[in-house]
């Protein structure tokens, strides 16, 4: 171990002059040189920036991966494959994991049954939803949490180091302004005493001692100026970051809005799908009570929002078909009370007394007395039938 002790003390000197410099700065009974008002603004800005750019960082990874420390050990494994400077192989997302515990529980419980057939098309939009997800991590953590990163690790690094350097330049020419005026001082009170002959040589050695110290007065403001060029440089690329992190903020945002529009796509589709076999969850039902969850949207609901799983009774007038044979082709479309409806599923009628649909058509819808409330009547063309209201939005 090469031990310097000089060059420790100097350090140790330097340590403390600068301690008792920013006491007296702050009591107020040292000068300061203060900076220029755009230097002080590009400081402020850049510190704002500094500030901010953290938080959203860190509160990005937070919504990315809300559990920093799970049962894979990600962020610990993210830290070493950092830190070996080696890229993050893809992981598996809780999304496919559920997906496959599906599928394996499907096999045990028999795909030929109702809950395992079930399980296999629900595990597989599943494992999409995961694959989704595991895409739009990757993208935002390239497009987005990347540059954030860089700027803090690197810009961020170097602009701190122009200003630390920057402020020791500040301190160091205070120091020469306090030994030019201390110097100027005792060279004034030396002319002014009544035997001045006699103190010609000590006159001579303070003058030549201000002269230095001006000398390193102008050195000092030299430096420091150039200093202060630097930094101001640096802290003007403040704007291009901002510029920089605007195009990664937009690029953020698409990514999001491409993640959820799969996830509503493939819940679409997975309603769909689980829509085709409304009764298949209830042979085994109670007789006496039923559960009953309508895939589409209810009329008297937000579009686009399923409503809850509800527990209906089989109570007259609510149950899924009304209490007495209703003859279709008997009824007449009345004069009045019947209206358009957009068809928001596909549905394929169970009898002859249903109307099959198709999403996205219109047809014309009307009630009759006795009838389900659930259920109207339905006519496209000389087609008539009974329609779940529940696939319908109702128009005005």
């Amino acid at each position: 171990m090469d031990f310097n002790l000089k060059k420790l003390t100097s350090d140790a000197g330097v340590f403390f002059t600068r301690a008792v410099q920013f006491t007296e700065e702050k009591l107020g009974s040292a000068e300061k040189t203060e900076l220029d008002a755009h230097l002080e603004n590009l400081i402020a800005r850049a510190d704002c920036t500094k500030n901010w750019t953290e938080k959203i960082f860190r509160q990005t990874e937070v919504l990315l991966q809300p559990n920093p420390i799970d049962h894979t050990g990600a962020r610990i494994e993210e830290f070493f494959y950092e830190k070996l400077d080696k890229k993050i192989p893809s992981r598996t997302t809780n999304g496919e994991l559920l997906g496959q515990y599906m599928l394996d529980a499907a096999k045990d419980f028999g795909p030929g049954t109702p809950y395992g057939s079930t399980l296999i098309t629900v595990g597989e939009y599943q494992s999409r939803l995961g694959g989704a997800e595991r895409e739009f991590l990757q993208t935002s953590a390239i497009n987005f949490l990347t540059p954030l990163r860089n700027f803090l690790e690197g810009d961020w690094r170097t602009i701190s180091k122009e200003r630390r350097l920057l402020e020791n330049r500040r301190l160091d020419l205070d120091i020469c302004k306090a030994r030019v005026k201390k110097a100027k001082q005792a060279e004034a009170k030396a002319a002014a005493e009544p035997d001045f002959q006699e103190t010609r040589p000590r006159n001579y050695v303070l003058s030549a001692s201000a002269s230095a110290a001006e000398q390193e007065l102008r050195v000092a403001q030299t430096e420091f100026d150039r200093q202060a060029e630097v930094t101001r440089l640096l802290l003007e690329g403040i704007s291009s970051t901002h510029v920089n992190h605007l195009r990664c903020l937009h690029e953020f945002v698409e990514a999001q809005a491409t993640y959820y529009a799969q996830c509503h796509q493939y819940m679409q589709e997975l309603q769909k799908e689980l829509s085709r076999y409304p009764n298949s969850f209830a042979s085994n039902a109670n007789p006496s009570t039923s559960a009953t969850c309508p895939s589409p949207v209810s009329s008297a609901t937000l579009p686009g929002v399923s409503p809850p799983c509800l527990a209906s009774t089989s109570t007259p007038g609510i149950a899924r078909e009304p209490s007495g044979p209703l003859k279709i082709q008997d009824v007449q479309q009345p004069s009045t009370g019947h209206r358009k409806a957009k068809v928001l599923y596909d549905y394929d009628a169970h009898d002859t007394s249903e109307l099959s649909l198709l999403a996205d058509e219109l047809i014309t819808v009307y009630t009759v007395p006795g009838m389900d409330p659930d259920w109207l009547v339905g006519e496209r063309g000389n087609q008539k039938g009974k329609v779940p209201v529940t696939y319908l939005e109702l128009l005005s």
